[in-house]
C-alpha cells in the first residue's frame, strides 16, 4: 500500500488528447475530399486544437501537483508536448491551404493525410494500452505498425517533391504546396515521435 498513492488521472488525459488528435485528423481527411467546403469547418477544427491544448496544460499543470507520478515526469511532459504537435500541425496545414488559396490538395497531400489518420488512429491505440503492462506486448507491435506509416509517408513525400518540381510552372505555387505537403508529412513524423517515447517509457518500466 502506498502512503501517497500515484496519479493515474495523467493515463485518462492522455486518452482524452488522443481521441482530440483522431477527431481533428479525421475532420481535416474530411475538409480535403470536400475541399469546395473545407473553409466554413475551419472553426470546428480551431477549437478542437484549443481543446487539446487545454488537456496538454491539465497534464503540465498535474505534474507540477504531483508529488508521486506514474511515469517518469520527462516522459510525461514529453508525451504530452509531442501528441499536442500533431493538432497543432494538422491546423497549421489546414490554415495554410485557405491563407494561400490553394485551389485544390493534390493527390500526394490527400494520400499523406490518408497515412496520419492511420497513424494517429494507432496513436490512440498506443495511448491507451500504456496504461496496462499486460497490454504492452501489443503495444509493441503497434509502435512498429507507426514506423511502417512513418517510411510510407517519406515515400510519398519524395513522389510529391518530384512531381511539384517537374510539372509545377508558377514558382509562387510550388513553393505553397511543397510547404503544406512537408507539414502534414512532419505531422506523421511526429506519430512516429510518439512511438518513440512510448517504446521508451515501455523499455524503461518493464
Amino acid at each position: 500500500m502506498r502512503l501517497i498513492p500515484k496519479n493515474e488521472k495523467f493515463f485518462d488525459h492522455f486518452e482524452e488528447l488522443g481521441a482530440l488528435i483522431e477527431k481533428g485528423g479525421l475532420l481535416f481527411l474530411d475538409m480535403l475530399n470536400h475541399y469546395e467546403h473545407s473553409e466554413a469547418k475551419l472553426p470546428t477544427l480551431k477549437e478542437i486544437e484549443h481543446d487539446a491544448d487545454r488537456v496538454t496544460h491539465i497534464i503540465y499543470s498535474k505534474l507540477h501537483q504531483s508529488y508521486i507520478t506514474p511515469l517518469d515526469r520527462e516522459d510525461i511532459h514529453a508525451l504530452a508536448r509531442k501528441m499536442d504537435s500533431i493538432l497543432d500541425l494538422i491546423e497549421a496545414s489546414a490554415i495554410r491551404m485557405h491563407l494561400y488559396k490553394v485551389k485544390n490538395p493534390t493527390r500526394e497531400i490527400i494520400e499523406l493525410a490518408v497515412i496520419l489518420n492511420n497513424a494517429i488512429g494507432l496513436v490512440l491505440k498506443v495511448v491507451r494500452g500504456l496504461r496496462h503492462k499486460k497490454d504492452h506486448p501489443m503495444v509493441m507491435e503497434w509502435l512498429v505498425e507507426i514506423n511502417t506509416l512513418e517510411n510510407e509517408g517519406d515515400y510519398i513525400l519524395r513522389q510529391a517533391m518530384a512531381r511539384l518540381f517537374e510539372r509545377e510552372t508558377d514558382p509562387f505555387d510550388l513553393i505553397k504546396l511543397k510547404e503544406i505537403t512537408e507539414l502534414v508529412e512532419e505531422a506523421i513524423d511526429t506519430c512516429e515521435d510518439v512511438s518513440n517515447i512510448v517504446e521508451g517509457i515501455i523499455l524503461k518500466h518493464g
